[in-house]
């Protein structure tokens, strides 16, 4: 729906609100960019690795000391 301006005050005003949307908008896509780039280095990948496998070492464990043999 295209608004209706009754004078350039009107559009300018339109202008300024849009411009600071899209500048808002920049920012919020660069802050995911670096959000990303956080999420995919190798330091961030250790603790959930390491957590898995101390899980999964717990769960080998009781399972060998509850085992029947």
């Amino acid at each position: 729906m295209k608004p209706n301006y009754t004078n350039f005050n009107d559009i300018e005003a339109d202008l300024k609100l849009l411009n600071l949307e899209r500048k808002i908008a920049w920012e919020e896509l660069k802050l995911l960019k670096t959000e990303l780039k956080d999420d995919f280095r190798p330091y961030n990948w250790i603790e959930p690795i390491i957590k898995g496998a101390s899980k999964y070492g717990v769960f080998v464990l009781f399972r060998k000391l509850f085992s029947k043999h």
